[in-house]
Formats: structure tokens, C-alpha cells, sequence
């Protein structure tokens, strides 16, 4: 069970407070990439796991165990044999997918030039 706060607000800057796990799993790498992907419908985990180029089934699994936790992702699983399990965005997930998307276009909007400054920086760096 998590730790109580003094107060019933979240409060991120404080380590103590339970809302610091929540931010650390929506701000994953795999968790946006996971939310970018089930923006466009529900998909299978092998679907997912073709998306989502390095990430290893493990670390998937994990993921979406996580996000269905915590509300975000529904799994919804047929019954059929062989198992079909689809997962799919929840209504508090479709909210998050909405902000996720800036965040994509950003990255996509500034990559070029992020790599450069890396790469400038790297130079600089190499050269003290």
C-alpha cells in the first residue's frame, strides 16, 4: 500500500507522495509509445510488440500490466483458444493520449535540431 500524504492532493515534488509513481509510469519511454500506438484502436500484444520496435516482451507485459492498473489501458481478453487478448485506451487513457500527442509532434517537430545541439555539444564536450 502506498504511503499517505498529509494532504489528499497530489503533490509531485514530494518523494513521499504515491503521485510520483504515477508520473514516473506515464513519463516511460514504452508507456507513450505504448499510448501512441492504442490511440488509433485496440491492438493485439503481438501487434504492439511489432509497433514498438526494441521493446522485449517482458518489459510489454510490464508495461500493460501497469497501465490496465492503473486505469489507463483496458485488456480485454476473448476466451477463444488459441487465447485473442486485445488491449485498448480507457476513457482516463483517451484523456492522456490527448497530451501524449503533443509530445509526439514535438519530438517529431524538433528532432533534427535536438540531434544537432547533441552532436555540437558531444564536439564541445570531446574537446575540453
Amino acid at each position: 500500500m502506498p504511503p499517505k500524504t498529509k494532504s489528499s492532493r497530489a503533490n509531485l515534488y514530494n518523494r513521499d507522495c504515491p503521485s510520483q509513481s504515477i508520473l514516473a509510469l506515464i513519463g516511460s519511454k514504452w508507456s507513450i509509445l505504448v499510448l501512441c500506438s492504442l490511440r488509433a484502436g485496440p491492438r493485439r500484444t503481438h501487434q504492439l510488440k511489432r509497433r514498438l520496435e526494441g521493446v522485449s516482451s517482458k518489459m510489454l507485459t510490464q508495461t500493460l500490466r501497469e497501465l490496465e492498473r492503473h486505469g489507463i489501458v483496458r485488456r480485454r481478453d476473448f476466451g477463444e483458444v488459441p487465447p485473442r487478448i486485445e488491449y485498448d485506451l480507457t476513457a482516463l487513457g483517451l484523456s492522456l493520449a490527448g497530451l501524449v500527442i503533443n509530445i509526439e509532434e514535438w519530438v517529431t517537430a524538433n528532432y533534427t535540431r535536438m540531434t544537432g545541439v547533441v552532436r555540437s555539444y558531444d564536439a564541445t564536450v570531446d574537446a575540453r
